[in-house]
Parts: C-alpha cells; structure tokens; sequence
C-alpha cells in the first residue's frame, strides 16, 4: 500500500507542478520519469495515465466538482483543487480503481501534504460524486449545444465556438472527439537501414502491435508501447517518431521531380526541429539534395544534430537563425523552401492535450501575423520556378488557408497542383487545388494544413 501511496503523492506534486508553473505536461511527465526510473512499468503506466488523464479532462472534472461543492474549484487552494480532481478522475474514469479506494487515498494525500482540517471535505465531495456519478446533470445538447460540447469532449467553451464557426456542428463533434481518444504512435520507417517488413517483424516479436499506416508507404502505427527510445531500432536509427500528417509533405513536394539526376537539389527547412521533415526529405533524395535546416535556438538545432546523428544522415548541415529575420546571403537560393510554421498546435490535441489550455483568441491572430513574416522571408528564399511549401500543424482556417490566400495575394506564386500526388482518399477533401486541411476525427491522422506555391 505504501508504494501505491507514494505513486500517487508524485502524481499529485507532478499536477501541482503544472498548475502552479503552467508548464506542458509532456515536459513534467519526462522529467519525473527520468527521475524516477526505478519505477516498474505498472507504475510508470499509472502515474502516466493520471496525470495526463486529469489534465484533459480537467473542464469536465471541474464541471462535476462544482456541481457537488459548495466552494467552487477556482476558490479552492491549488493543492486541494488537484487531489479532488485526481479522485473525479478515478471514479469516472478507471474501473480498475474501487471509488471506496480513490475517495480514500485522495484523503490521505491531503492529510499528507497538510490539510488535515480540509480531508473532511475532500472526503464529502468525492464520496457525493462516487454515490451520484450515474446522475450527474450535464448541459443538455438541444438547450445549451457550445456547454454540452464543451464539458462532454472537455473543451474550452470559447475554443468549442471557435470551431462550430469554422466548421459546423457535425465536423466539429467528430475533432472533439478524436481530441479525447487515445491514438497509437505513428513512426516513418529509415528504409536506408531497414525495411518496413523487417522493423515491423523487430517489433511484434518484442511485444509491439504493429499496423501498416494509411496515407504513406512508410509508415506504421504502433501501440502496446512502454517506453519509445528503449524500442528495437530506436538507438539504431531504424525510424523517426512522426505523424502521416506531416510525412505527407514530402509525398506533395514532388521533391524528386524536380531536378535531374545529376543535379543537385538546394532546400531549405526554416523552421526544422526537432527534424522529421528535413531527415525524411534527405532519406528519400539522398545526394541528390542538399538541405540547410535552421532553427530559433542551440537546444532546438541540437535535437535536429542528434536525429541526423542517429537516422544516419549526411546531406544536412544546421544553423541557428529567426526565422523573424532575413538572410540576404541565401536570396533565391533554394529550389524547396519547408515552411512548417509555428502554430496554435490545435490539429495534435489528441497527443498534446493541454494544449487547449495554454492558446487564447488573441494568439491566434498573433500567430497568423508571425506567419506572414516568415512567409515573406521564405518567398525570398525560393528561386524563380522553385517551390515552397506552407504547413502548419492546426486546423484554425486564420493560421492556414487565410495565410496562403494572403500570401499567393502578395507574392509572385501561383497555385500548383498536387491532386495527382495526394492518396487516392485524401482527393475529395481538398481545400482548392493545391491546399489540404487534414482533420482529427475526419482523416486518420493528425489536424495538418499543407499549401504549395511554385515561384513564377
């Protein structure tokens, strides 16, 4: 009983943690996991699952704590308010944990961390809710569509409106529902060191459920994972960690079309790490191309020298730059310009799902504004008849189809077809002839926009 206490005491200070800095839980679970690597795979797979658990379905967990306390949640003291939403979290949503047990290990942690005088109603608020659970009173769909969305794929409400105006009622329920459902973990397969069928027999035979991917010949989903760099072939550089969304990038550069053999293709990343799409374009191309892959900072430079490093790449050289700023000695330098632009992220809320509590309205816009800057630079960078290519990871229409309509608006570029290149599927959904908003819940991958101009 002690262990299971104490795992519950680092979950507890790991969501203090978040909430009191309001950092990303991917960060706080790395690093409470690096510490902690005693811990046994049931443990790791616990902690993991609570604290990820509790911090996406914080807006309904909050909506059922205050229907049952008479001292609202945003009034409660911040270790308080994560012990009753670590109890919720249990009795609503782990069948594997007796609600007598969550109520009761949720006192203690309480008594624990000193408030014993508040256990007595952490204990009545959770003991009401566990009794209670099957007739909790949630906004009804027909009276109140923005709450009953909101509070049932646990939304922000005015990220909830945002949506219904982009895309209606039915798209809309469709990624707010895909934003609540746990999603394998897609990786693009290294054929210069391994085949698709020999890393795949690699991983089944170590336990992995392994399944071809949908869009892109190599990739595949993997599930019945525990920890990703102990996995057969990681170290060896065998794959990279990256959605089909994004690898369809490549696929709709026509990349390998656009030189002659003998020639040598320039391209330029912008804004590369932590480097699956500049490592997969120098995996298909090889020496035909040679790739200059930058970012703002050392750190993010250094995650792209340590793929490259590991996949066994050697045609890419990286640099810090802003991508803010212009490089006058690289004017009409590339032949592809990679323009994957920084962005709201809300196309990968499903992997990243607090996401949705550290954007606002107003950054919105300020993104799609940081976009045309570097939109402008980039256009710079491509030589006359040279292609660029404009994605971002979101599926807010401001940050995307907005964007490359002002752009094509401002910049000598024109359109340039890819319906021939897209997946047989992906066809109908096409935004114009050359711009392709993925959805979560509608395709079966990440939320991806992807736009390519070519330079008159």
């Amino acid at each position: 009983m002690a262990e299971k206490e104490n795992t519950r005491l680092l979950i507890l200070e790991t969501l203090l943690e978040i909430e009191k800095k309001n950092i990303f839980v991917k960060d706080a679970l790395q690093k409470l996991l690096f510490q902690k690597q005693f811990l046994s795979k049931q443990d790791r797979a616990f902690i993991t699952r609570m604290v990820e658990g509790v911090t996406e379905y914080q807006v309904q967990l909050d909506y059922v704590i205050d229907c049952f306390s008479k001292t609202k949640v945003k009034k409660c003291k911040p270790l308080i308010r994560c012990v009753l939403r670590m109890g919720v979290y249990q009795i609503l949503y782990m069948d594997s944990v007796p609600n007598e047990a969550a109520c009761n290990e949720c006192v203690k942690l309480a008594k624990k961390k000193g408030f014993q005088n508040l256990s007595g109603f952490v204990n009545g608020v959770l003991r009401n809710i566990s009794r209670e659970k099957d007739s909790i009173q949630y906004p009804e769909r027909e009276k109140d569509l923005e709450g009953y969305l909101s509070i049932t794929y646990s939304m922000p409400v005015w990220l909830v409106k945002e949506m219904l105006s982009w895309y209606g009622e039915e798209v809309t329920e469709h990624i707010l529902k895909a934003s609540v459902m746990p999603s394998d973990l897609t990786i693009r397969v290294n054929e210069n060191r391994i085949s698709k069928e020999k890393l795949r027999d690699k991983l089944s035979e170590n336990g992995v459920v392994v399944t071809d991917g949908n869009y892109v010949g190599e990739a595949l989903h993997l599930a019945n994972i525990n920890y990703v760099k102990r996995l057969p072939g990681f170290k060896e550089g065998e794959f990279f960690i990256q959605d089909e969304s994004s690898m369809l990038l490549y696929q709709l550069s026509g990349a390998d079309r656009e030189k002659k053999e003998a020639d040598v293709l320039h391209i330029l990343d912008l804004c590369a790490a932590p480097g699956g799409k500049c490592t997969h374009f120098a995996q298909k191309l090889g020496d035909r191309a040679f790739i200059k892959a930058r970012d703002l900072t050392e750190n993010k430079i250094s995650l792209i020298n340590e793929n490259v490093l590991r996949l066994g790449i050697h045609n890419i050289e990286t640099d810090v730059w802003d991508a803010l700023i212009l490089d006058e000695s690289r004017r009409e330098w590339a032949d592809v310009v990679i323009a994957d632009l920084p962005c709201s992220g809300l196309g990968i809320i499903a992997k990243k799902n607090d996401i949705k509590y550290h954007i606002s309205k107003q950054q919105l816009t300020e993104l799609a504004n940081l976009q045309r800057t570097i939109l402008t630079n980039a256009a710079a960078y491509v030589k006359k008849g040279g292609i660029l290519l404009y994605s971002t990871c979101t599926i807010n229409p401001e940050e995307n189809m907005e964007n490359a309509k002002w752009f094509l608006g401002h910049f000598d570029f024109e359109k340039e077809p890819i319906e021939e290149l897209l997946p047989e599927e992906l066809r109908k959904n096409m935004l114009e002839e050359n711009m392709v908003q993925l959805l979560p819940g509608v395709h079966k991958c990440d939320g991806f926009f992807i736009a390519k101009f070519r330079k008159r």
